[in-house]
């Protein structure tokens, strides 16, 4: 996945419908949480071992599949709009990960 053209995309795709003076960083995180909200919603009142299995009904992941796409486009758009190179953040963000969370002792 191309993300520098998927921000193209979907900058083009606001400025059609002139929705960029509501693409603001606020706007698009509080939208990135109600969409994960909604993905969340899928999940939430199954067992462990149902949650584990749902994406075997084409229904219920077909709908997993829409609600991860909004979390992610809508995440996207907020590292463009705050002008966050994905790719690097994510490198530097798995370094701080391994220093925050090393191997116990005796693992390689």
């Amino acid at each position: 996945m191309d993300l520098s053209a998927l921000q193209s995309t979907l900058r083009d795709f606001a400025a059609a419908r002139h929705w960029q003076a509501f693409h603001t960083p606020k706007n698009l995180s509080t939208a990135l949480m109600v969409e994960a909200a909604e993905l969340a919603e899928i999940f939430q009142w199954m067992t462990p071992e149902a949650s584990q299995q749902a994406h075997t009904d084409a229904t219920v992941k077909e709908h997993i599949a829409d609600e991860v796409a909004d979390v992610l486009l809508y995440l996207v758009q907020l590292a463009d709009h705050c002008d966050i190179d994905v790719a690097k953040a994510v490198g530097n963000k798995l370094v701080k990960n391994a220093v925050k969370h090393p191997l116990p002792s005796g693992d390689l």
